[in-house]
C-alpha cells in the first residue's frame, strides 16, 4: 500500500565550470565520457519510478541559480518532502549547503543532511578539526593557501603526501599526480592545482593501506566496502581519483574494483565500524552518509573523508552496500524518504500540542 505523500525530487542540472576536472594536464582523450555529467540524469527515471512504488505523488525539479524560480516552484508544488539530490548550483559546490538552507527557510522537510553538516564537510580541514576534537583518528594535514610558497621551514608533514582541493568533492582535482614524494613534486602539483582551479589546497599525510567505505543509513551501518587496486599498473598510487569515479575509459576506472562486503577480521571490522559511526555522529550527520577510511599497515583506521548526502545512484557504492544488507534500490530510496516524512509528522504533532 502506498503512503499518501507528495515527494518532490530536487536535483541540479550539470554545469561545467573547470576546463579540467581530473587533476592532471589536459588530454583530449582523458576528458571524454565523463559520467559525472550524465550519471544522475541517466538514473532519474528509475528513481522516480522507485519512489512511485511507495508514494502517491512524485515530481521532479531541476534547480539552478534562479532562486526566485526555485522558491516559486517549491511553493507551487508544496510537497510533503523534498528528496534532495542537489550537489552544486551551476557548478559551484559551496552552494550545496546554501540550497538546503532554502528548504529550511521555506519550512519544507527534506532528505539528507542539514546545511551546517553539508557546509562543514565541504571544507576538508574543518571536517578534520571536528574529528580531532572527538579524538577520531584522521591523517595529519596542512592547508596551503592559494599561491603560497612551501619550503622545508614551513612544511612539516611526512612524505608522501596527497594533495586535494580544500573545498571540492566528487574527487575533483585528484589524480595519480596528487600523491607526491618530495618537496619538488609538491611544488609542481601545487602550481598546477593553483593555476587550474584557483583554490586553496589541503596536503594530507598519505596512508599507504587498504581503502574502505562505510555506508551508514540512519543509525544502521551497512556492510563495509573495499576498493581493490590489484589491476593498477605498477607505479600508480592506490587511491580513488576523479578518473576512477567518472571516466569509463580510464585505467583507474577499469582497475579500481569494489568488493562488498570487505574481507576483514572481526576485531578490525568492529573498530572500523566504531570509528565510522563516531565520525558520523561527530559531524551531526543524519539519514545517510558515507565515511571513507584508510587502514595503515597495523590495521588502524584513519578517517579520510566524511560524505553527507553521498552518491546513491544505482551503481554507487552506497547502493551496493545497501544491496549487500538485503535492501533493494527501491527500498533504499523509500527508507531515506521516510526519514524526512517522520520529521514532518513530528513537526505536525509538536505544532498541534
Amino acid at each position: 500500500m502506498k503512503t499518501n505523500a507528495k515527494i518532490l525530487i530536487c536535483y541540479n542540472s550539470p554545469v561545467s565550470i573547470f576546463t579540467i576536472y581530473n587533476g592532471k594536464p589536459f588530454e583530449e582523450s582523458s576528458q571524454k565520457n565523463d559520467l559525472s555529467e550524465s550519471a544522475f540524469e541517466r538514473d532519474l527515471e528509475r528513481i522516480v519510478n522507485s519512489l512511485k512504488d511507495h508514494f502517491t505523488d512524485v515530481d521532479i525539479f531541476a534547480a539552478n541559480g534562479n532562486i526566485e524560480r526555485t522558491i516559486s516552484e517549491i511553493n507551487k508544488q508544496f510537497p510533503d518532502v523534498i528528496f534532495n539530490f542537489v550537489e552544486t548550483i551551476e557548478g559551484v559546490a559551496s552552494y550545496e549547503y546554501c540550497f538546503a538552507g532554502v528548504y529550511e527557510l521555506l519550512g519544507i522537510n527534506y532528505t539528507g543532511n542539514t546545511p551546517i553538516t553539508l557546509g562543514n564537510c565541504l571544507n576538508k580541514e574543518r571536517t578534520k578539526n571536528i574529528l580531532r576534537s572527538f579524538n577520531i583518528p584522521t591523517p595529519n594535514s596542512k592547508i596551503i593557501r592559494l599561491n603560497d610558497k612551501v619550503s622545508n621551514k614551513n612544511f612539516n608533514l611526512k612524505f608522501p603526501v596527497i594533495l586535494k582541493l580544500l573545498t571540492e568533492d566528487a574527487s575533483i582535482g585528484i589524480s595519480e599526480l596528487s600523491v607526491v614524494n618530495d618537496l619538488a613534486g609538491l611544488r609542481k602539483q601545487l602550481k598546477f592545482l593553483f593555476e587550474t582551479y584557483n583554490q586553496d589546497v589541503i596536503a594530507e599525510e598519505y596512508i599507504n593501506g587498504r581503502e574502505l567505505n562505510v555506508a551508514i543509513l540512519g543509525d544502521r551501518i551497512l556492510p563495509i566496502s573495499e576498493i581493490l587496486f590489484k589491476g593498477l599498473p605498477k607505479g600508480l598510487p592506490k587511491i580513488i581519483t576523479y578518473d576512477s569515479k567518472w571516466m569509463e575509459d580510464s585505467v583507474y576506472y577499469q582497475n579500481t574494483i569494489p568488493s562488498c562486503p570487505a574481507k576483514l577480521n572481526k576485531k578490525i571490522q568492529k573498530n572500523i565500524e566504531a570509528v565510522a559511526l563516531s565520525a558520523y555522529q561527530a559531524i551531526n550527520c543524519r539519514d545517510y552518509a558515507r565515511v571513507d577510511i584508510r587502514l595503515d599497515k597495523k590495521g588502524s583506521p584513519y578517517v579520510i573523508e566524511v560524505n553527507p548526502n553521498p552518491d546513491i545512484s544505482t551503481d554507487s557504492g552506497f547502493a551496493r552496500a545497501s544491496a549487500a544488507a538485503g535492501l533493494t534500490y527501491s527500498e533504499l530510496l523509500k527508507s531515506i524518504a521516510n526519514f524526512a516524512l517522520s520529521r514532518k509528522r513530528n513537526d505536525t504533532k509538536n505544532k498541534a500540542s
